[in-house]
Order: structure tokens, then sequence, then C-alpha cells
């Protein structure tokens, strides 16, 4: 059943326009990721559909008293109630409904004790049918949902009483989204949803979504989350949408199969169109009426062909991290490190090394540490006791989540020159365009940049330094989903040694090859990826395995995940090899096409044929390099 359906939608803002015709419909029960760049206007749709914000044409059909629940990226909160008394105003009907069955009570047993009472009756009609309708919106169960959802989302038992007014930016847009699926709308819109959860609320919330019987439509750039959520993909681009009814992991397999199959339809008709105006160009020239009508009559045919629009250039900016000074085997050591604050033990008896060439993700809860363990390594707070030894000639780059070592003041071309003075104008300008810092961009100040523009920036400092281990805490944090893949490319080939905190499990899937979980007891390590710590960690024996493991069991390991990482560089190779030849094979397509249309050979028929021999050869080689590289980015 249709509950949602736009038709032709457009908007625009002075002369900017941001959506044009957008046509879709929900259905009942649809789990939808909406996707696209930053700036695509996929927040904007949202407040079209929330009524917050007027279209400017086209069509709206909204089932007959739905309710729509709007989850903001960016939440105002404001109470002197408790978190769990702000909870409780969801459930006013049915607070209000448990004191009427009070009062009946009463009522009955007043009107019980009086003989012969004409009232009785009605009143306990009155409560069978008022108990019914209790019972069925879970009248007895409000109080322990509320502390289910309040817990699912990270929030503990001794928190719920706390004020709103006091809660951090983080905490109150968590509450924000309890009580949104509290109220249980028809339609939950969903805007970054994931923000501010650590793995284990996100895991939950994704088990809550799947089972949620209303219509979810959800903007994230979580692509873990969305492949574990959603069974279709809305693509904003280039002002319109495109309906992929699959996986996000299936529409990225498409999208580049339509990508690629779309460019080579517009390269072929743009090569015809060429080869036509030539022919047309010539007969022009030669005169005679027949020559000039077979003119017209090719021009006929070009007006009337449907022309292919250019597919978006897919080649991404390529960011390469590159360590000038190879570091020693052993990167870095920790060993017993404890850490307090005042009567709190943050972190006890922490002990683990990492070695070069590593990927290693540091994963836990909110507030467990993660983030006063990278500053104790980089020695900007003290600790107890225990050992931090970083190996011989290590650099540490670290990329720090809220930028604070960007100097606000600076306009973004003097914050990079300030760290690299011998780079000249020119190879500043090159580089900051790299990173889509383009025109008047590198004239901003620090200051006025966004939280993406800022990450960039902070990412291209770090590219440019000595470092060849870097500490990067939630690198991933206000990248479109575009960015993210050039960083973990990036990344994947670095050949350093990475220290990573992340709760973006897609990128920990795709980079990291050993896993640090953080938790209250201490550290526990998994050699392996993201999937691989799952598995491992659904293990009931998991524990009993790594207590009694030996050294050579882990260099076993080691070596294995080593060969696994070779192979999939190895991969990245080929398909870069691949993509060098088809270019190169198609300037060589391109060549001989102008020399067909040359109009010197005409006369030269055994050229001709021989050129179009050449021609429909290298035709099936590119084809041919086409399959090999759809093939390896299919694996």
């Amino acid at each position: 059943m249709i509950v949602l359906s736009c038709n032709n939608i457009s908007k625009t803002y002075g002369i900017d326009e941001i959506l044009k015709d957008i046509s879709f419909t929900v259905e009942d029960g649809d789990k939808i990721g909406l996707i696209g760049l930053n700036g695509s206007g996929k927040t904007t749709l949202f407040n079209i559909l929330a009524g917050e914000t007027l279209r400017d044409s086209g069509e709206i059909y909204i089932q007959k008293d739905l309710k729509i629940g709007y989850l903001k990226q960016h939440t105002h909160m404001e109470s002197n109630d408790s978190m769990f008394d702000e909870c409780l105003k969801i459930f006013k009907p049915l607070i209000q409904m448990e004191k009427d069955l009070r009062r009946i009570e009463q009522e009955m047993s007043i009107e019980g004790s009086k003989p012969n009472s004409t009232k009785l009756e009605k009143l306990m009609d009155d409560y069978a049918h008022l108990m019914e309708s209790f019972n069925n919106n879970n009248g007895y169960g409000y109080q322990s949902e509320i502390r289910g959802v309040l817990k699912g989302l990270g929030f503990r038992d001794d928190e719920m009483g706390k004020r709103v007014n006091l809660l951090s930016g983080g905490q109150k847009a968590r509450l924000s989204l309890a009580k949104l699926l509290l109220e249980k709308p028809d339609l939950l819109l969903l805007d970054e949803p994931t923000n501010h959860l650590d793995i284990e609320a996100i895991n939950w919330l994704e088990n809550y979504l799947k089972e949620y019987s209303g219509a979810v439509l959800i903007i994230s750039h979580d692509r873990y989350f969305l492949d574990n959520v959603v069974s279709r993909i809305f693509l904003l681009e280039d002002l319109n949408i495109k309906i992929y009814n699959m996986s996000y992991s299936k529409y990225m397999r498409q999208r580049k199969k339509d990508i690629e199959v779309l460019k080579k339809k517009y390269e072929d008709q743009q090569k015809e169109i060429k080869r036509q105006e030539e022919i047309i160009r010539r007969f022009s020239n030669y005169g005679g009426s027949r020559y000039i009508k077979q003119a017209q009559s090719r021009q006929k045919m070009l007006d009337r062909m449907k022309t292919i629009d250019k597919p978006m250039d897919t080649k991404k900016a390529k960011i390469i991290f590159e360590p000038k000074v190879k570091s020693g085997r052993d990167v870095l050591r920790v060993e017993e490190l404890d850490k307090s604050f005042q009567d709190f033990k943050l972190l006890e008896d922490i002990n683990f090394t990492i070695y070069r060439g590593e990927k290693v993700g540091l994963i836990g809860p909110n507030g467990i540490g993660k983030t006063t363990l990278f500053k104790m390594i980089l020695n900007q707070i003290p600790y107890e006791s225990g050992h931090i030894s970083l190996g011989h000639h290590v650099h540490i780059g670290y990329f720090d989540q809220e930028q604070t070592r960007l100097n606000l003041d600076n306009t973004v071309i003097d914050e990079i020159w300030d760290d690299n003075p011998k780079l000249d104008h020119y190879e500043i300008r090159s580089i900051l365009s790299r990173f889509l810092f383009i025109g008047d961009d590198i004239f901003k100040e620090v200051g006025e940049l966004s939280g993406g523009e800022r990450g960039r920036l902070a990412l291209l400092k770090m590219m440019l330094s000595d470092a060849n281990f870097l500490l990067m805490d939630e690198p991933t944090n206000h990248l479109d989903i575009d960015s993210k893949e050039v960083l973990e490319d990036a990344l994947i080939d670095y050949e350093g040694t990475l220290f990573v905190i992340s709760h973006d499990r897609y990128f920990l899937n795709r980079v990291v090859d050993k896993i640090l979980e953080l938790t209250e007891e201490g550290i526990k390590e998994y050699i392996g990826n993201y999937d691989y710590y799952l598995e491992k960690k659904n293990e009931v024996i998991l524990e009993e395995e790594e207590d009694y493991k030996t050294k050579t069991q882990i260099k076993l390991e080691r070596k294995k995940e080593r060969e696994k990482l070779e192979s999939i560089r190895k991969k990245k190779r080929e398909i870069t090899n691949l993509e060098k030849m088809i270019e190169e094979k198609e300037m060589d397509m391109e060549k001989l096409d102008r020399l067909l249309c040359d109009p010197n050979i005409y006369d030269e028929p055994d050229k001709i044929l021989e050129l179009t021999k050449q021609r429909e050869t290298l035709e099936l080689k590119i084809d041919s390099l086409y399959e090999r590289w759809i093939i390896l980015t299919e694996e």
C-alpha cells in the first residue's frame, strides 16, 4: 500500500535549482536509503516531505491520517525535566487512561456497596472497554519500553534521571531519536541517525529498524548501516532522483556497471556524430544537388537523434600518503598502562603492540577512553603508571576529529603554506585543488569552513607531513560517501602504519587488518577486519583460544593476513593498469577515427580497409579489457 507519493517536485533557492521533477513512491514497510553528495538536496527533500519547506511545484500525496516523524541532523531540545520524564510525555494518553481506570475502580467500589445500583453496570462496561484499549497499547509495559529504548541508544540506568538541559549536544540528539522511536510514526524520516551513536547502539538501532512495522526513509553516510537496514536506494544526483530496488552493496556494483555502459554509449555516439558531421561538411563542399541532398538528409538524421547526456566523471580525486622515512619493526608498545581521573579509573592494565605496516582499528563504546589513549600516546596528557614506547624512526601524524590543530584565523592557503614553506604558489594551489579547494576557496578563513572542509584540510596537512605512523580519530566524520572511498583507497595503499578510532564499520572492514576492542575489562585483540571481529565475538570459546594462543600461531595468522592484503593490493594494481590500458587504446581509437574521417584517404580503398580492420581489432581489445575490469571490480 502506497503511504506517500511525490510527482515532479521542484525546489529553487534564488537562482540555485536544488530539486527538479522529483518523483517516487513509498509503500508501507519500505526501508529506503536516500543518498547523494553533500549539497545534493537530501535534507531539503526531507523538509518538504515533513511540511517544513514549501515546494515550488509538483504534487505530494500522503495517506489519510499518516503520522510522520522527522529526526533532524541538528536538534535543539530545552527542558528542565529528566530524560525519563521527557520520554513519558509521549505516553500522555496512556497515563491519562491509567488515571481514568483508577477513577472508575473507585467509583465501582462505591457503587458496588449500594443496593440495586443502576450506575454499576455502565461503569463496568466502560471499565472493560478502557482496559482493553489500555492493554492493546502496552499500558503495563510503556515504562519498560522507555528504559529499553534509552538503554539501546547508549544511556545507562543512572543517567535516565539527568535533566535534559544538562545533556551534551550528542546526548540530546540520542534522546530526540529515542522519543521519535517511542512515538512509532507510520513514516520515519531519519537524517543521519547514527551520528553520536557508538557501534553497540548502532547495532541496536539496525535491529530495531529492521523489525519496525512502518516505512523508513534514511539519509546516511554509514554504508554498513545502510547495507543492514535498507532494501531500496534513492540516489539524488544532478537535481534528479534515480531509484534502485536493491541493497546498498548491490547498488554500488550496479552503479559502476551503469556508469561504464553509459560512458561507452556516450563516447560511441559522440564519435558517430563527429563522423557524420565530417561527411556532411565534405558533401556540402563538393556541391552538386546529389551531394547537397545527401548532406541535408544526414543533417536531418542528426537533428532527430536523441543525444545521450555526458555521464558524470567517475574518476575521483586520489590522495596519496607516502612515508618519507621507514620506521623500525616495532612501532608502538603499550604495557600495563593505567589512567584515572580523580577517583574514577578510566583505563587499567592496557597492553598491546603495533607493528610496522599494520592497519589497526580501535573500537569501544563512547566514554570508554579511546581518545584519552590517543592523547597519552601523543604525550598530551599524563598517565599514572605503565609504559608507552615508540619504535625507531617513528614519526606520528595525528588527525583530530575536532580539528583542534587547525588555526581558525588562518586562510586555507596559509594553513598549508605555514607548515610547507618550500612549496611555491603553483604547487600549493595544485595540491589544494585536489582536495576540492578551488578558486577563491583557498582564501577562506579556516574558522568559516564546514566540518567536511576542515576534515579535508586536516587530511591534507597530514599527507604533506613526514609521518609514517598515522593516528586518526574518526576520520570519516562529516565526509560524504565518495570522499570516504577516496580516503579508504589511500589508506589501503599506505605503506606506513595506521592506528584509527572509528565507528564506521564499512571503513573498518575495508581498511584495517587488526581490531583492538577497548572495554571496561581491558583491551582485546582480533587479527582481522570488522566482520572477522564480529565472527569471533560470537564464538563462546574465543577468550580461551586467545589466552592459550602460541607465538607461532600468531605469526601464522599475521602471515595469512599479509598474504590476503597483498592479494588485495595486487588486484588494485591490475585494475589501475587496466584503466591505463583502456585509456591508451581509446586514444588509439580516436586517432584511427580521425584518419578515417580524413577526405584525403577516400581515394585509397586499400588504406580504408586496413584502417577499418585495425579499428575492429582495437574495438575487440577494448571490449575485452572492459570485461576484465568489470569482473575485478565486482569481486
